[in-house]
């Protein structure tokens, strides 16, 4: 009897400031750990994720810092490049979000949800929302390093899907 490939997460992130990029690599570090060896995960930066990449994986995060109310450009371009070639060919596969921002957040969790919407992505877990507190022109540019407690949520969320992959739950 052959043995079944690995389940595959795929992370998609960009960030500037390191916040994001440290939840991502949360998320990703708790699924490694929690999937063994039936679970292959991917970090890849939006910059260099691509339509293919959505499709061969089980499952996706979708990482970004909140910019002007928005996602950021780099995840933008990211959809603007994956969105049609992945269109009807990805429904029902799950979703989690990922979002940092300063202060609010909640536009570019309604902004990710239309586009996955719009795929017919399922999501299974909350959107992790992360709030820098980030306010001055300074504050907003300045390297984050974030706290336990928020690193704590995208490890439980990275855990999460590790374990409902490895189920077959989703």
């Amino acid at each position: 009897m052959a043995e079944a490939a690995p389940r595959r997460l795929l992370v998609v992130w960009h960030g500037f400031t390191g916040a994001t990029r440290a939840m991502a690599g949360a998320v990703a570090e708790a699924a490694r750990e929690g999937g063994r060896d039936a679970l292959d995960v991917r970090l890849l930066r939006a910059a260099d994720a691509a339509a293919d990449d959505v499709l061969g994986a089980d499952a996706v995060v979708f990482a970004t810092p909140e910019t002007l109310a928005s996602i950021s450009g780099a995840m933008k371009d990211f959809f603007d490049r994956s969105y049609y070639p992945l269109l009807g060919r990805c429904d029902g596969k799950p979703y989690a979000l990922v979002v940092c921002a300063g202060s609010d957040g909640q536009p570019t969790i309604a902004q990710l949800r239309r586009i996955a919407t719009g795929l017919r992505l399922r999501e299974v877990a909350e959107p992790l929302l992360v709030r820098t507190h980030a306010q001055t022109p300074e504050a907003i540019a300045a390297s984050k390093v974030l706290p336990q407690a928020d690193l704590a949520r995208g490890r439980e969320l990275g855990a999460l899907l590790a374990a409902g992959l490895e189920l077959g739950i989703f």
